[in-house]
């Protein structure tokens, strides 16, 4: 080997200490998920937060360095917080609120008599074979939840032999109870009403995943519900499966609300899961003064009924129920349609 090559070789070769770069603090710009290493990945997230927090405090007191350099001149900016609701995966099947085609599709489905009035919904309500003690208190709170909802002993029966029970009886619609830990955990909700829209068939059936159920008598400051009808609020139902689930939600409940109960069931969607309300908003006197009629000013506040729980659509079924035959209009597959977080479908 020549003394050229023995000069540009190695630097331990040439007498020289080689510097050590696995000492060097490197800056960890993105998240290490990608590290297959459990030890090394959690200790670099650690260092990842850590330089995330610091670089956050570092813009903030730079924000409000110059905020305080431009005095009253300084515009006040409200920064705007990342949510997944506002990061939301755009959705191909999201309806405009002045789609002419939805419109007309709606007003011909298998719902369109209920929300004209047309026809007061009636409901048959049982519960799985065998229910626990508790889920009365459930079904008594639903019981005055729903208008003219009825509650049969489930015995030995099936859902089929029930669905046909109740289109004998002029049942429009039949909900099922079902139950882990004498707690309930699912409702499925079948329409049993034969309409043009589904060729002269009942349905469609839906399946629903309910939680953090709370009854009437632990909701703070809760009130008694009347007999009266409520007011119907269906909120965040956007794509044209929301449209669909909301509307099926709505259909049981009668059109006519009878204002004077002041009271009002909402199903709340956000983030896939329906939030289920019900309340009674109530007019207070005031303590202020109304400088030009010399009134005082009327508050109002929103009176919490009871029962509080949660829904999660699993799938809808065309017709009444039928596990063997029936098809299927949407079935949630968890691992094949929640790519991300942000990914909604109702």
């Amino acid at each position: 080997m020549t003394l050229s090559k023995r000069k540009g070789g190695h630097a331990s070769l040439q007498g020289k200490k080689p510097s050590n770069t696995a000492k060097l603090k490197r800056p960890v710009t993105n998240n290490p998920g990608h590290i297959k290493n459990k030890l090394k990945r959690s200790e670099m997230y650690g260092k990842y937060l850590l330089e995330k927090k610091a670089k956050k405090r570092q813009t903030r007191i730079q924000r409000e360095k110059e905020a305080e350099a431009l005095g009253e001149d300084a515009e006040v900016k409200k920064q705007t917080p990342r949510t997944l609701d506002n990061t939301r995966e755009s959705e191909v099947t999201t309806v405009q609120p002045d789609d002419e085609e939805i419109i007309a599709d709606e007003a011909e489905d298998e719902f369109a008599p209920y929300f004209s009035d047309e026809i007061r919904p009636k409901i048959l309500l049982t519960t799985r074979p065998c229910p626990s003690g508790e889920l009365f208190h459930f079904i008594s709170d639903l019981m005055r939840f729903f208008p003219q909802l009825y509650y049969y002993p489930r015995k030995s029966y099936s859902v089929k032999e029930i669905c046909t029970f109740g289109s004998n009886r002029k049942f429009t619609h039949l909900i099922v109870l079902s139950e882990k830990s004498k707690v309930c955990n699912g409702m499925l909700i079948s329409h049993l009403r034969p309409s043009t829209a589904a060729n002269g068939l009942g349905g469609p059936t839906a399946f629903f995943k309910v939680s953090n159920v709370i009854p009437s008598s632990d909701v703070p400051n809760n009130g008694s519900a009347t007999n009266h009808v409520p007011e119907l609020v269906l909120n965040g139902f956007t794509t044209r499966m929301g449209h669909r689930a909301g509307r099926f939600l709505g259909s049981l409940f009668p059109h006519n609300a009878q204002f004077q109960g002041r009271q009002v069931a909402t199903f709340h969607n956000q983030r896939d899961f329906i939030f289920v309300r019900h309340h009674r908003y109530v007019f207070e006197e005031g303590q202020t003064t109304n400088k030009e009629t010399g009134k005082k000013k009327t508050k109002a506040r929103l009176q919490e009924l009871g029962p509080r729980f949660t829904m999660k659509m699993r799938w809808l079924q065309e017709g009444t129920f039928d596990t063997q035959f029936g098809e299927y209009e949407w079935f949630h597959k968890r691992k094949e349609m929640d790519t991300t977080r942000r990914k909604f479908h109702l």
